[in-house]
């Protein structure tokens, strides 16, 4: 199948695993009305489906590596369009956080089988930008997706927003099953799937860009998990005011991205990496400085998140490509180690974000400084070169 036709397929389905993170924020509250919970209960469903995306990351890839990446994809298209259907369905929060775990697991699959699917299909700086592409269907998940569940919400109410998201996901499964994706032309490890993760793992030059990439992206993990506790708290947001937030945080991605498809051969992967997690930094210090000296100011505490929000978009799929090639074993395993490593840093984050949620921005900010700071030493450290 055509290099084209398989990144957009997989574009599409990440658009859709990213969804889940995303449409819902706008009727948090009015989730919590119907289940009879407090806000900061429902809001710990992000947490469950980033920890429901993190723990079968390395069997997912494990499996794609050996019975193939189509029966993989469609497993986990299947199981993550079956439980949005379901959510609607559950009257208890614990069912809804229950739920929520196993649409991740869904989402996990999909996001593993994306990547590897572009590995399969790209190298080098052609790597990077593809997975830039990837990137792109993220953030629009991100922020156009928020919108588009206000939208949803105020229409149709919150139980529309899972309908209609596990009607489309089945969709997808069907369009999956009726294409060819390439032939796999790794390489046979000799070794059981677990000793190739372990050595990968303890490999620098795979290490330092994925741990780089996974703190970038706990800053936008941790800004969902909070702002809307925020911004419809004490700024007194409403729900759409919230959904229109999602259009400059998508174009603020989206830029970046379209910068890394520009400028990475030309610059280089190691300096724009480098130029990206700076952004990352001075975004969350702004972010920071506004809350602690102007907290009343709205625009002091979204607007430099869009700005960190733009050099993440820089560094993540860079993070991805440099992590992938600095692997001591080829494959679906290093793919699927960094996407496990990136999943359990954000449900770790997320979870962090959820205690310290309050009223004031500043825990917040601050906790995406520490953040921006740890990346920044993990591109410090990481040896520099880059893979043509």
């Amino acid at each position: 199948m055509n290099a084209r036709v398989t990144l957009l397929i997989t574009c599409s389905t990440v658009f859709l695993a990213q969804l889940g993170m995303s449409i819902y924020l706008p009727a948090l509250p009015e989730i919590a009305v119907y289940l009879r919970a407090e806000p900061a209960q429902v809001a710990w469903g992000l947490s469950l489906y980033l920890i429901g995306m993190a723990l079968p990351m390395l069997f997912w890839g494990s499996l794609a590596q050996r019975i193939g990446r189509k029966p993989v994809l469609l497993a986990a298209l299947v199981i993550y369009g079956l439980s949005n259907l379901a959510l609607p369905t559950g009257s208890t929060l614990e069912s809804f956080l229950l739920l929520r775990l196993l649409q991740g697991v869904g989402a996990s699959g999909i996001s593993v089988m994306a990547r590897v699917l572009i590995r399969d299909s790209f190298r080098g700086d052609l790597l990077a930008k593809a997975l830039s592409w990837i990137s792109i269907s993220f953030v629009v998940a991100l922020g156009i997706g928020q919108y588009l569940g206000s939208l949803i919400e105020v229409t149709l109410g919150w139980q529309a927003i899972f309908y209609l998201l596990g009607v489309t996901c089945l969709l997808m499964a069907v369009i999956v099953s009726r294409v060819t994706f390439p032939s796999m032309t790794d390489e046979p490890v000799s070794t059981s799937s677990w000793s190739a993760y372990r050595r990968i793992a303890l490999h620098r030059t795979f290490l330092l860009p994925a741990l780089a990439g996974g703190l970038g992206y706990g800053v936008i993990i941790a800004f969902n998990t909070a702002a809307p506790l925020i911004l419809q708290g004490p700024f007194a947001w409403s729900t759409v005011d919230y959904g229109l937030l999602g259009w400059p945080i998508s174009a603020a991605y989206f830029l970046g991205a379209l910068a890394v498809n520009r400028f990475v051969v030309r610059t280089g992967q190691a300096r724009l990496m480098t130029i990206g997690v700076g952004m990352v930094l001075a975004g969350s210090g702004v972010m920071l400085l506004g809350s602690l000296t102007a907290s009343s100011i709205a625009i002091l505490f979204w607007l430099p998140y869009c700005v960190a929000v733009f050099g993440q978009s820089l560094n993540y799929p860079i993070s991805l490509s440099r992590a992938n090639y600095g692997a001591p074993i080829a494959g679906a395993y290093a793919m699927a180690l960094s996407g496990f490593i990136h999943q359990l840093m954000a449900a770790i984050i997320g979870a962090m974000a959820s205690l310290i949620a309050s009223p004031q921005a500043w825990p917040l900010s601050l906790l995406c400084v520490l953040l921006a700071v740890g990346a920044m030493l993990c591109v410090r450290f990481t040896p520099r070169g880059d893979i043509r």
